[in-house]
């Protein structure tokens, strides 16, 4: 289904870009406010598919649908919550409760630290507390990923600056103002964790000036006001300024600063619950903890199982796990699995995945369900099999899922992913197995 002709369109057309929508009713209302990789997509995806009532209602309201295009993910994650803020449309407040969304405040200290508190907090605090406040944020996931890139460009601090002594208090502002750590009681011996990660600029151990240190949280602070640019512009004749100086040291810091802005990357933030609002009553949660299985042997002889990990889309190795078949003789691949997954869900201290991916057909799958429903567990399971010519994937699920189907289709790059590094660690016990077997 396409959007209907009645709903007026902005320049008649959505783009395939990342930027915020705006959903207005009768007399241009503003119903709900939202974000995404691909305005297209995303908008479309509101009457393409099943939706929870409370949305139903709002499409069915709808009369108008406006955009503003941004040059990132991450600057149309910053301009929405910046939007809800001015605006609070009614359908993002319903949606949940706006005590629970979560806010980035700047705190007031002599040096000060960026922090993350819920609707709830800030109400009980109040905004005057803080230095500033941003948000809310609906996404508290891709909210972080964003953070984290920016800390990588502009790091901040999290922990407090050393205690000065009481010979430091009495020296002149200039002289507090230093970018050398001090010596004395004031100073501390060893630097935070951040700060050996470069996400810190070492305030612990009083390693930057205030002065300095103050221009990286004002640059923070532009970039979540959404102003990439006027940062950008202004690192730019810093960068001049400091060349013509001579601190070409200076300058090449800020030149490195000035090309990771221009390159800021997206993928932390596509790859997690971007696509998910407002369904995420009903969302799979394809960045939670996905286990992969794949079950290697020849002929039945040394057969062996695998268990992979991926959180945030990335392999966990501290998590994989390998399993020697232990009950099963002969080539039967469905219920060397079942004893693997009868093994691995034996073990309760381990955490529940949000997903279970099987290299393997309907058997394969099936098999997963029932050793599920034998440990009175719900866990969605995808199965990746060959195609009838070989060539061709074909992805197992439950039948009239429509939230597996989309996983499927938007992140089959993840789910292969899944499957081939299960496939190789399968592979590589396998191996290993096989060597021991013919050495003894």
């Amino acid at each position: 289904m396409a959007i209907p002709a009645q709903i007026k369109i902005q320049n008649k057309n959505l783009p395939n870009t990342p930027g915020v929508y705006v959903m207005k009713g009768a007399r241009g209302k503003i119903l709900y406010i939202g974000k995404a990789t691909s305005l297209k997509n995303r908008v479309a995806s509101y009457f393409t598919r099943p939706s929870p009532a409370r949305i139903a209602e709002m499409v069915r309201r709808i009369r108008r649908i406006d955009y503003e295009r941004t040059g990132t993910a991450i600057e149309a994650l910053i301009l929405e919550a910046n939007l809800i803020k001015k605006h609070q449309p009614p359908y993002n407040v319903l949606e949940r409760d706006d005590k629970s969304f979560l806010y980035v405040v700047i705190t007031k200290d002599q040096y000060p630290r960026l922090l993350f508190v819920r609707g709830h907090e800030l109400e009980r605090e109040g905004e005057r507390a803080y230095k500033v406040v941003f948000g809310p944020y609906t996404s508290a996931a891709s909210l972080k990923a964003s953070l984290e890139l920016i800390r990588k460009i502009f790091p901040w601090s999290s922990c407090e600056p050393p205690v000065p002594s009481p010979r430091d208090t009495d020296r002149n502002s200039a002289d507090k103002n230093r970018s050398e750590p001090r010596d004395g009681a004031g100073k501390q011996k060893r630097p935070c964790f951040n700060y050996h990660l470069r996400r810190c600029p070492g305030v612990c151990i009083g390693a930057i000036s205030r002065r300095s240190y103050g221009a990286i949280i004002k640059n923070v602070i532009l970039f979540l006001e959404g102003k990439r640019g006027g940062i950008m512009r202004r690192l730019e004749r810093e960068m001049k300024r400091t060349a013509g100086r001579e601190d070409f040291e200076q300058a090449a810091k800020l030149r490195n600063q000035l090309r990771a802005l221009e390159h800021i990357q997206d993928i932390a933030i596509i790859k997690r619950d971007f696509y998910e609002e407002p369904h995420a009553e009903e969302s799979v949660n394809i960045f939670g903890r996905i286990e992969g299985y794949d079950i290697s042997n020849i002929g039945g002889a040394q057969a062996v199982g695998s268990m992979v990990v991926f959180e945030n889309g990335e392999p966990k190795k501290s998590d994989y796990r390998k399993f020697r078949i232990k009950t099963v003789r002969g080539s039967n691949d469905v219920a060397m699995l079942t004893e693997v997954l009868r093994r691995r869900f034996g073990n309760t201290d381990w955490p529940k995945p949000d997903i279970m991916l099987i290299d393997g057909g309907k058997g394969q799958v099936n098999a997963a369900r029932l050793v599920l429903a034998e440990a009175g567990v719900k866990i969605p399971v995808i199965g990746i099999a060959k195609g009838p010519d070989r060539k061709k994937d074909e992805f197992i699920y439950e039948r009239g899922n429509w939230e597996l189907a989309r996983i499927t289709e938007l992140y089959s790059y993840i789910l292969k992913h899944v499957r081939d590094e299960s496939h190789r660690f399968a592979i590589r016990y396998h191996r290993r197995v096989r060597g021991r077997e013919f050495l003894d």
